[in-house]
């Protein structure tokens, strides 16, 4: 397994290359600053320069890959074409060059509330109805997938609440550090019971702790 991270240096990007780092996956770190790139990211990692909306760099640094984890997302701004640009157009390339080359297994980070187009969030230049534009361009790819929806991120990870993992269209609310997302992209590498599924997660309390396999497995 060799691990293509797209939204190497974001700080959900930045936790799922090091999680992989420390299962022993070689990483490549798709980055838009490599100098900048190195100061955050294990030395381990190979970084190579590109962006998302340029599929012959994405085609360059991806080959010899045999994973991806897209983790890449439209920067809070004023750009209204950010969120088109990035969130869709970005995983859209991603997807194609992945069919080129064949990539085994696609993991995308998406969000809770993804395919609701009446939501809050969709006043912002309609993050999540973009969001939802490239899940349904994915699962459409023939790619062996896993789609993560996570709740609000948190950047504290000391929170030791217990994961909640359900399918899609199921949650509305909840949060979860960036760190267990970053371990349910890695989990769903390695587990057959992730594939071609959506999944929800966020963490709760006074909840039954189970492990990966059976969270993904409950997922139909």
């Amino acid at each position: 397994m060799k691990a293509f991270v797209a939204g190497a240096t974001g700080a959900t990007g930045s936790r799922i290359v090091t999680q992989l780092v420390g299962r022993g996956v070689p990483v490549v770190a798709f980055v838009r600053d490599a100098a900048a790139a190195r100061a955050k990211l294990p030395i381990e990692v190979t970084l190579v320069e590109g962006s998302v909306t340029d599929k012959a760099s994405i085609r360059k640094a991806m080959a010899g890959c045999t994973v991806l984890i897209s983790a890449t997302g439209a920067r809070p701004g004023f750009d209204p074409t950010g969120p088109y640009q990035v969130d869709f157009e970005g995983n859209k390339n991603l997807v194609d060059v992945a069919k080129e080359i064949g990539i085994e297994h696609f993991v995308m980070v998406s969000s809770l509330c993804a395919s609701r187009f009446f939501h809050p969030l969709n006043l912002f230049f309609l993050i999540l109805y973009w969001k939802h534009q490239a899940e349904e361009y994915l699962q459409a790819s023939g790619l062996t997938y896993t789609i993560v929806r996570p709740g609000g991120l948190k950047d504290d990870d000391s929170d030791t609440r217990t994961l909640i993992m359900a399918p899609a269209d199921t949650l509305s609310e909840g949060s979860i550090p960036r760190l267990r997302v970053a371990e349910v992209c890695v989990e769903a590498l390695f587990l057959p019971q992730a594939r071609n599924k959506i999944v929800e997660v966020i963490v709760q309390d006074n909840a039954n702790p189970q492990p990966y396999e059976a969270l993904f497995a409950g997922v139909a």
